[in-house]
């Protein structure tokens, strides 16, 4: 499609956007006072302290700083020099629009009440924030004990902007710009905040017994974002991946990563930032941020050291490529277990992760012949699903895990139904996940097709998405 035509698409879905919107503002406007003076009679006295304040307003940036620029550079790295400005691009994009769409409408999707309709996703009582301010306030997970509400707003913003942002590494080199921030639209619209409201939607330790999302109400845990990111981002990377098609030439030119050494860059700030991710997942500073946080350490050092035992077995070497994969691998597989099991249990869950993905990465890629660029799918998708069935396993007492808290009455140990049980919860939220996911994306793909088109023509996927779609170069010789 040329630009023209583009332009004149999106323009009339501005329009149309436009029209929709501006009842719905006008109403969120004069529905706000009444809304946080309903709010602020029924909600029950929260008390705010400003070391966890703190602590969750330096989350929320660290995992910013996962985004950009660790992951731009991280998948920026991995691509070939004509198309590592489009990566980055791609990546600083999506995180723009997420924040647009979150604060418009997906925060009031993914953490209010829908009524009927409430197990898969929210309303829209807090579209444009409506009733939210500096006064409002978000529980965290004891009974009374709060952060103020627009701090949780940034941090779940921010999970909201990486999500889709892993995406792209699975159909990087050959995807139109426009394709790419469409479906990031529909795909955050449609999948990303149902499900965020399927897995962490409840009403907090104060209305324990209250709506729950479907996910939640299975009785599945998910500290940070196992099904709600990984498995979420891997499925849709790999039909992604599947439905955009392969790179020209693939299985027959040279298409090595660029930069090792900005893939490192990469990697290394997201083990920083994933400490936002997974600590901040608390909610509060307290002793269960610290669990997380050397849990995000141990499990990410144990993914480290066995994809490298893993390749010096099979290819005699030990790569850098690899340390970085076991790196992410041991990221992804403690994200749902964090702050539920123990070191130890961390560890055993990093040691697991790596050869499983090394064996999709490497075997079962080339088995089938789908081209994920950056292995989305083997590392964050299989990484996912692995975690959270483990989760399952060592979030058990007596493997070291903190067991099955009952916020309701700040039961810190709380007992453990068993692991077949809480196995089997698991199980059903990593299903869900994989079928709203897989099947909700395909459709979105396909009507980001018929509207713009997947692909960028063969000619400018030789000559480079930098140049050809954005009209610069990374280097200049």
């Amino acid at each position: 499609m040329s630009f023209t035509k583009f332009s004149s698409a999106f323009g009339a879905m501005g329009v149309a956007a436009a029209g929709l919107l501006a009842p719905a503002l006008a109403f969120a406007q004069e529905a706000a006072p009444a809304a946080a003076e309903a709010a602020a009679a029924a909600a029950p006295a929260m008390t705010v302290d400003k070391g966890d304040t703190t602590w969750m307003l330096i989350s929320s940036v660290l995992v910013l700083l996962m985004i950009v620029p660790g992951l731009a550079l991280f998948y920026g790295g991995l691509v070939r020099t004509k198309n590592m400005l489009s990566v980055l691009m791609q990546v600083t994009m999506i995180t723009a629009v997420a924040m647009l769409l979150w604060v418009t409408y997906g925060y009031s999707l993914a953490f209010t009440d829908g009524g009927s309709i409430n197990s898969f996703v929210g309303g829209f009582s807090k579209m444009f924030l409506a009733g939210v301010d500096t006064t409002t306030m978000a529980e965290s997970f004891t009974k009374g004990v709060a952060i103020p509400e627009l701090v949780f707003v940034c941090f779940q913003m921010t999970f909201a902007a990486i999500t889709p942002a892993l995406i792209v590494g699975a159909f990087a080199e050959r995807i139109k710009f426009s394709a790419v921030i469409l479906f990031t639209i529909l795909w955050l619209t449609f999948v990303y905040f149902p499900m965020a409201h399927m897995v962490w939607f409840w009403g907090g330790p104060s209305a324990y017994d209250g709506p729950t999302g479907l996910i939640f109400s299975f009785g599945a845990i998910d500290f940070a974002g196992g099904t709600v990111v990984h498995i979420n981002a891997g499925i849709a990377g790999l039909v992604g991946a599947l439905m955009v098609g392969k790179r020209t030439g693939f299985g027959r030119d040279m298409m090595a990563p660029h930069s090792m050494t900005l893939t490192m860059v990469g990697a290394g700030l997201l083990w920083v930032g994933w400490f936002g991710f997974n600590a901040g997942s608390n909610l509060e500073s307290n002793a269960y941020a610290a669990l997380a946080m050397i849990n995000t350490f141990v499990a990410t050092a144990a993914a480290i050291v066995s994809w490298a035992i893993v390749e010096t077995f099979t290819r005699g070497k030990a790569s850098m490529l690899g340390a970085v994969s076991g790196a992410v691998a041991g990221l992804v597989v403690v994200t749902p277990a964090a702050g539920f099991v123990g070191p130890m249990g961390a560890i055993i869950m990093g040691l697991i992760v790596s050869p499983v993905c090394y064996f999709f990465v490497s075997t079962v890629k080339n088995k089938f012949g789908y081209d994920d660029t950056a292995d989305v799918f083997g590392v964050h998708g299989i990484g996912g699903i692995i975690g959270a069935l483990l989760t399952g396993v060592f979030v058990n007492p007596a493997l070291g895990g903190a067991g099955i808290v009952d916020y309701s009455t700040a039961d810190f140990a709380a007992s453990y139904a068993g692991t077949a049980t809480q196995v089997w919860a698991q199980f059903k939220g990593v299903i869900v996940t994989v079928l709203w996911s897989g099947i909700i994306s395909a459709i979105l793909y396909k009507i980001v097709d018929l509207i713009v088109g997947l692909r960028v023509p063969v000619e400018a996927e030789r000559e480079g998405l930098d140049l050809a779609s954005h009209g610069e170069a990374a280097y200049h010789s």
